[in-house]
């Protein structure tokens, strides 16, 4: 019975430990219930953790028990994000997040910097797959993908 009670208490702090509330402020809040929408406009700022996204309008999608699926932050996107363990900050047009897979996708003149490490990404769609710990930059015809990265000399101490 001790091992069951503590295991219970295990479970039930990982299970509170992984869920942490999503606080939004905006001008503007509308909802329709019956398309499961909500939109919010007027320098919105969305934080849960020590994540924080400012946009100009964030839409989110819910399922049919209430649960966000699907974020869409457009309009002078700005982002501090914790991913995979990693501190990010940049841009983009827009920003696509799906919370039950866990994906990330920026979209338009997007901006990527990994704060702790000084490496930078610019690119026209970059999608970052946290379960997974994938990555992918792509860019368009007219603006390369660009990557840097400090690299210590060998010669200095």
């Amino acid at each position: 019975m001790k091992y069951f009670i503590i295991c219970l208490f295990l479970i039930v702090n990982i299970i509170y430990a992984k869920t942490e509330n999503v606080e939004i402020t905006s001008k503007n809040f509308e909802a329709n219930e019956a398309k499961m929408i909500s939109n919010f406009s007027g320098n919105v700022i969305v934080t849960k953790g020590y994540d924080t996204i400012h946009a100009d309008k964030v839409t989110i999608y819910f399922d049919k028990k209430k649960n966000p699926i699907k974020y869409i932050a457009t309009g002078n996107t700005k982002f501090k994000l914790m991913l995979n363990k990693k501190h990010y900050s940049g841009y983009a047009n827009k920003i696509i997040y799906n919370p039950i897979k866990e994906i990330y996708h920026f979209i338009g003149n997007v901006f990527l910097q990994d704060v702790d490490s000084d490496k930078k990404i610019y690119g026209e769609d970059i999608k970052i797959d946290q379960k997974n710990g994938k990555y992918s930059v792509n860019s368009d015809n007219i603006k390369p993908v660009k990557f840097i990265f400090k690299v210590k000399d060998k010669n200095s101490d």
